[in-house]
């Protein structure tokens, strides 16, 4: 029996992690990879506190530690089911089954898939989603990015210090990336840009060879000869395991009002999963922050304790 359970560790759920221990609530924050999106970011330059930056994962090994620090217990484990129909909540992992008073959701989101032929069978074999995981083995060769916005202008920009060309393939005839993100881009002698253009099939057998892309306005169909594709098109909220159980939006995000509560009472969402207006490590961090001091005045109710 636990007061309260955090699923999910990323920066929101870590955040909450904090806040939740220095309440003395002594959460269990469950989560099957630390820093969630944040950590595959090779340096996160808009988190504050940090003039020149810090990679994202050297973030997260931060926050954990905060967290153990006050009394958080941090455990690497997937959560395979939830039963909100009855209070204590169940939460069962591949290890063993809990209950709890209270629950944060901030199990953030995946990246959105292209649904082209040729991005499955090739997924590992020149198709990626992970520019920071994978741009090493690119060095001296010529790769595409799909995407215009922030992720996919950072993830072009960081494949530049190993491809020897990095094409940037957007549907639009303009980017929706931060301003300084675009004019760092545009100012790389490496960055090409193939407008107004999508991806129609990901060609190559063992391995990745080329795109066919198809012109938007024009209908034109042409073929890009590449190593490499870096899917950056954005991201799905990871609710699957909470359908039927939580009010979900029309994209699947979970629905929450400004304290982070969602559709049942004791059931907190925080970080990209209910957020949709700017995924980013410090609206995560905020959303945690909320949603732990959301539980902790659940709690308090609960166990007939003032709060704060």
């Amino acid at each position: 029996m636990r007061k309260l359970i955090i699923i999910g560790l990323g920066p929101a759920g870590l955040s909450a992690a904090i806040y939740a221990a220095r309440a003395r609530l002594q959460p269990l924050v469950i989560g099957r990879a630390l820093g969630g999106q944040a950590a595959l970011t090779e340096r996160i330059e808009n988190y504050p506190g940090f003039p020149e930056g810090i990679q994202g994962m050297e973030l997260a090994r931060l926050m954990q530690e905060q967290a153990e620090h006050f009394g958080a217990e941090i455990k690497m484990d997937e959560v395979k089911e939830v039963k909100f129909s009855s209070s204590p909540f169940i939460v069962r992992t591949y290890d063993r089954e809990y209950q709890t008073k209270a629950l944060i959701i901030a199990t953030g989101a995946s990246p959105r898939k292209l649904k082209v032929p040729g991005e499955e069978e090739l997924t590992g074999k020149g198709v990626s989603y992970c520019a920071t995981c994978d741009g090493f083995f690119y060095r001296d060769r010529t790769v595409a990015v799909i995407g215009g916005g922030n992720a996919a202008i950072d993830d072009a920009l960081f494949l530049t210090k190993f491809a020897r060309q990095v094409h940037v393939v957007h549907r639009r005839n303009r980017l929706r990336a931060d301003r300084i993100l675009q004019e760092r881009a545009f100012a790389n002698k490496k960055i090409k840009f193939v407008w107004d253009s999508v991806v129609t099939e990901i060609l190559g057998q063992e391995k990745v060879t080329g795109l066919a892309l198809k012109n938007v306005k024009s209908g034109e169909r042409t073929e890009l000869a590449v190593d490499g594709v870096f899917v950056a098109i954005g991201q799905i909220p990871n609710t699957e395991l909470f359908k039927g159980q939580l009010e979900l939006d029309e994209k699947g995000y979970i629905v929450t009002d400004r304290a982070m509560h969602t559709s049942v009472e004791g059931v907190f969402a925080a970080g990209d999963v209910q957020e949709r207006v700017l995924q980013q490590v410090a609206t995560a961090v905020g959303t945690g922050a909320i949603a732990a001091m959301e539980a902790e005045k659940f709690i308090a109710a609960l166990e007939g304790r003032a709060y704060p």
